[in-house]
């Protein structure tokens, strides 16, 4: 059992944590004065200068029920062990589109706080308008994973923010004209070497650590369904547990892939999703792995906060949870394109549910819900561009297949 300070266990059981400071201050003269917070996001605990995630799930140490859907199991290892500075340097990154090619994507357009960390698109879109070929995968709870991207392509979360950086679809800069813009602006030298203080100057790695800092703090673990799990049977109502049951039943088998507490075990996994039409099938990690029995094959995502993040699978083939539950009880192998013979994942098959049952799981995925740790969108960037302008490139109205 891992143990915890006084201190800690109060703000656990109390839910007394103390939110980091606003990064931007606004002064008198037209500018912009940036101080880094020193404390730690809620849920982490300071200890000799680093963030500690602290949790509840932290006090159990059974992994026994985590394939049949108990309540009461532990997480997997986090990263966390940052400092405040370096998790709050790397928010004024992940919502700055200076760190684009024309500063006009930042990491936010695509993971949009008020989209469940993800865009509501079914294919993202990069510089320049570029429509890619997936989905963003929400950034809720990444601390604790051990691969990224729908292909499972990267194997930390410092690679994982590196790739879109300089992907030419996707924020299309260059390490060099990231440096420069970076090591030029007015204010980020002095905050990264608050940040970093054992460096000379900025470096990639430091652009990559920063951004890796503030993604371990996006936390979500407090929805009705964990203080169902924790003891308060009242935070669910009948309809909401009807659903957990049967989404934990050896019939319908979802919580065998999308394991509680994350809801998701890490895994790949092929499951028969077929391309929409027209579109050739996407290989998936096949082409990371070079493995034919992984063709179509996507990481499992969590379902946490997943009535925020439609539409649903790697390609957006789905716009409702009903739809999507309801793939899986459409019987094994019903959408796989013809020609193709994907090794599907054993546990797809037909589970021969109810409209009632379908519609109870859709009941209980919506007490997934928890957006208490949302990370604030800074008031002004160091670069001086409008936080919100990110966003303005992603607007709804636009059509985009």
């Amino acid at each position: 059992m891992r143990r915890f300070s006084s201190a800690a266990l109060v703000c656990l059981v109390f839910g007394l944590f103390v939110a980091s400071a606003p990064s931007a201050v606004p002064d008198n003269t037209g500018d912009s004065a940036f101080e880094l917070a020193t404390r730690c996001p809620p849920s982490f605990e300071l200890r000799d200068q680093a963030c500690q995630l602290v949790n509840r799930y932290q006090f159990y140490d059974s992994i026994e029920g985590r394939g049949v859907g108990g309540t009461r199991t532990s997480l997997p290892p986090s990263r966390d062990g940052f400092s405040p500075q370096q998790i709050d340097l790397g928010r004024l990154l992940f919502f700055d589109p200076l760190l684009s090619a024309d500063n006009s994507v930042a990491c936010a357009s695509c993971h949009r706080p008020d989209k469940g960390l993800s865009d509501g698109r079914p294919r993202s879109v990069g510089i320049d308008g570029q429509v890619l070929s997936r989905s963003a995968p929400t950034l809720w709870n990444v601390a604790f994973l051990d691969s990224f991207f729908w292909d499972a392509r990267a194997e930390s979360l410092e690679e994982q923010a590196r790739a879109p950086l300089f992907d030419p679809k996707e924020m299309g800069t260059s390490p060099e004209k990231l440096l420069r813009d970076l090591r030029g602006n007015q204010y980020y030298p002095a905050l990264f070497d608050e940040a970093f203080p054992a460096s000379r100057q900025i470096e990639i790695e430091h652009v990559t650590t920063a951004l890796t800092a503030f993604q371990t703090s996006l936390i979500s673990l407090n929805s009705r369904y964990d203080r169902y799990a924790h003891g308060h049977h009242d935070a669910l109502d009948a309809e909401e547990i009807a659903g957990l049951n049967v989404f934990r039943s050896f019939v319908a088998r979802c919580a065998e892939c999308h394991q509680p507490p994350l809801f998701t075990n890490n895994q790949i996994a092929v499951i028969g999703v077929p391309p929409p039409e027209g579109e050739p099938l996407d290989p998936g990690a096949q082409t990371t792995f070079g493995e034919p029995m992984l063709r179509a094959g996507f990481k499992v995502p969590t379902l946490r906060n997943i009535a925020k993040t439609a539409p649903y699978m790697h390609r957006g083939n789905f716009e409702t949870m009903g739809e999507a539950v309801s793939f899986y009880n459409d019987g094994r192998g019903h959408a796989v394109p013809e020609g193709e013979d994907l090794y599907l994942h054993w546990h797809i098959w037909e589970p021969d549910l109810t409209q009632r049952q379908l519609d109870q799981i859709v009941a209980f995925l919506e007490s997934l819900t928890d957006e208490s740790l949302t990370p604030e969108i800074p008031k002004a960037l160091p670069s001086g561009i409008d936080p919100r302008a990110a966003f303005d490139t992603m607007d709804d109205s636009r059509e985009l297949e």
